[in-house]
């Protein structure tokens, strides 16, 4: 997730803190913007680059099981 979402993220958050905490707001969205990013540190996620590219890897694996497969049952009918 990129700097910019988080920001976002974390303004959207202390804007919506009721009005009688608005003298904290900064102090908010900074705790905000840090367990956010704390986080999402902690998760494993991969890039949308990266999915696609393991994506393509199991279609090309699959594609070639299903052939594998196909002849092993041509050979089994032999």
């Amino acid at each position: 997730m990129s700097d910019e979402s988080v920001e976002n993220i974390a303004r959207k958050l202390a804007e919506a803190v009721p009005e009688g905490l608005r003298s904290v707001r900064e102090d908010l969205e900074s705790n905000f913007r840090s367990v956010l990013r704390a986080s999402l540190a902690k998760l494993d996620l991969v890039t949308r680059e990266e999915f696609e590219v393991q994506e393509a890897v199991l279609a090309k694996t699959r594609q070639k099981l299903e052939a594998l497969e196909a002849r092993l049952e041509d050979i089994e009918k032999s």
